[in-house]
């Protein structure tokens, strides 16, 4: 039957016993089990398969969106060789992309649960990142184009042309929706975002919203929206969907779940140095069809935590009342949760992610983490369908203290018949226990495998590329990653 090893990051592999001795010799008497054993009358309660948009078909409707707005725009376009025409044409075209564009990032982090199981929202963000830079692109040219194209017609200089138009109250609301939305952007940038705290990067998002609709209010003025009957009911249409969406999903189903679970903490565990588990309870959460592999948003409702929404992954399978994180703490709201008291109420909403079991291809599978990146393998481990040596683990730390829920992984191996190797030693030594050969060596036929793969951004980066020089294909790798 498969073993559970110990790989230390040395010029040649060393076995040691498996993990959990070690920590029975230098941390005393094995500690009792995080969550209770759950009467047989409140069996697991198997999630239902959700309803999942795949990332072509995202990427397909977006596409088919922008080229339906061009059409819009082609329909009611004077051709015509004059300069400020063009000008003019090139404004109102860019203008109604933007537009487009600020309802596309508005709905891709609405958290919608087809697209988020489908997509995965680690990609959604990077969409989301990747086309508000797009929009600010647009607004950019849409605002050139417009004073050229205004200038050209009056025959006035720019500054002129610019303090003219600010006196339409509809162009000055675009103005100020321009502004908000520059804010937005440069606060994301990655040299600003190192320097804004979470809570205030948070709250200037929240002004995305204003924008929106200063946007919108300007474009009903516009001759593309206003004097065609079809193209305002489409438009309307559209924000008021995206607007719905945003309402139903941030608000009313996290309040609808905080009111139908009743969550609370029940136990706060020290799993390592700087990593705890939390484990709660809560009513009918079989109804949260949440996924091994999945993350939810916890709000504790504590004076410093209750105002923002954290995402951690299930550290376990649901299992009757009981559901559990591991968190660890890398910043101040981190920080806090290892204080958290038991009684205190939670809000979950969720679930989110699509690291999940619907992406398997192959019979056998690899799971490959590094530091607290275990929390949502250590879940698909138990739960993963597989016969003895189907499934192995690979889980990559510094050192064996900053390892966590070791004696559960190997129950797991045990009770699975399968493979668990913990792979020890500082990232900068000289031998790679990640290096392609290596993971070969560890993992035969490692090229059949699907792989699952979590952790820090540079680990999971380093790993994608060994896999790739390994013979995995691109399309067997799947990961989420994210950084708070």
């Amino acid at each position: 039957m498969p073993g559970v090893t110990t790989e230390a990051v040395e010029p040649e592999l060393t076995r040691y016993p498996a993990l959990s001795a070690y920590r029975r010799q230098t941390e005393g008497p094995a500690r009792t089990p995080l969550i209770p054993p759950l009467p047989r009358k409140a069996p697991r309660i198997r999630p239902a398969t959700p309803l999942r948009v795949t990332p072509n078909a995202l990427r397909a409707g977006i596409a088919t969106g922008a080229g339906a707005v061009t059409v819009l725009w082609a329909a009611q376009a004077t051709p015509s060789p004059r300069l400020d025409v063009l000008f003019a044409g090139g404004a109102h075209l860019t203008g109604l992309l933007a537009g487009y564009g600020i309802l596309v990032m508005l709905f891709l982090m609405a958290r919608v649960p087809a697209v988020e199981h489908g997509v995965g929202a680690d990609r959604l963000a990077r969409h989301h990142a990747r086309g508000g830079r797009h929009v600010l692109t647009l607004c950019a040219a849409h605002v050139v184009l417009a004073l050229l194209g205004y200038a050209a017609h009056t025959g006035t200089d720019l500054v002129t042309t610019a303090t003219d138009l600010l006196g339409y109250p509809g162009i000055a609301a675009a103005a100020a929706g321009t502004l908000i939305l520059v804010t937005v952007g440069v606060s994301s940038a990655r040299a600003v975002r190192r320097r804004v705290g979470h809570g205030t990067w948070q709250g200037l998002h929240l002004l995305t919203y204003v924008a929106a609709g200063l946007a919108f209010a300007h474009q009903l003025a516009g001759p593309d929206i206003a004097y065609s009957p079809a193209g305002l009911g489409l438009w309307s249409l559209l924000h008021a969907t995206v607007a719905v969406l945003l309402v139903w999903y941030r608000l009313v189903v996290p309040a609808r779940q905080a009111l139908r679970h009743g969550l609370r903490v029940v136990d706060v565990r020290v799993e390592a140095p700087g990593v705890v588990s939390v484990v709660m309870r809560g009513r009918d959460l079989g109804l949260l069809h949440a996924e091994p592999g999945q993350f939810l948003r916890w709000r504790f409702l504590t004076r410093r935590l209750w105002h923002t929404a954290l995402p951690f992954s299930l550290s376990a399978p649901v299992d009757g009342d009981h559901i559990r994180i591991t968190v660890q703490a890398v910043g101040a709201h981190t920080r806090r949760v290892r204080r958290l008291r038991r009684g205190v109420r939670v809000v979950a909403t969720g679930p989110f992610g699509a690291l999940t079991a619907h992406r398997r291809t192959r019979r056998k599978v690899l799971l490959l983490a590094g530091g607290v990146g275990i929390t949502p393998l250590r879940a698909l481990f138990e739960t993963l369908p597989g016969g003895p040596g189907d499934i192995t683990l690979l889980y990559r730390a510094s050192n064996a203290e900053r390892l966590v829920l070791c004696e559960e992984l190997e129950s797991i191996a045990r009770t699975r018949g399968a493979a668990l190797h913990y792979l020890l030693g500082p990232s900068d030594a000289a031998f790679d226990p990640l290096a392609p050969q290596a993971l070969r060596n560890l993992v035969p036929e490692l090229a059949d495998h699907d792989v699952y793969l979590c952790g820090p951004p540079g680990m999971t980066a380093a790993a994608t590329r060994a896999l790739a020089r390994a013979g995995v294909p691109e399309d067997r790798v799947h990961a989420e990653s994210f950084t708070y």
